[in-house]
């Protein structure tokens, strides 16, 4: 079990080529006994973005503030607060920030890809 305020779990930068701007917390992961997923939240400041990339693992999404632009195997789709996607495994995608404040959006995967 675990209960904690988000703000009081580390953040730190994403350092993969092509990321900009970006950080995130790793809200839930094994650590904390979570075998099926891990939870993280990514924040993006304004003008950043994830780096353009394919993975094996799937991505469960929720906007949480903020708006964008999702890039998904060479099409653009705008979003804001509320939104959910999707993101399949083995596909390229990327978000970017097309606003003016922080987007911030909760991002769930399988444990076993971390």
């Amino acid at each position: 079990m675990k209960i904690e305020k988000s703000s009081n779990i580390a953040k730190s930068p994403v350092e993969a080529e092509g990321a900009k701007d970006v950080e995130i917390r790793w809200l839930i992961t094994k650590d904390d006994g979570a075998d099926n997923f891990a939870m993280r939240i990514f924040e993006i400041k304004p003008g950043g973005h994830t780096p353009l990339h394919v993975h094996r693992h799937e991505h469960e999404v929720f906007v949480v503030e903020g708006e964008g632009v999702f890039v998904y195997e060479g099409r653009e789709y705008e979003f804001g607060r509320d939104y959910v996607i999707f993101v399949p495994g083995n596909t390229e995608h990327q978000f970017k920030n097309t606003g003016n404040s922080i987007l911030r959006f909760l991002c769930l995967i399988s444990a076993a890809a971390v």
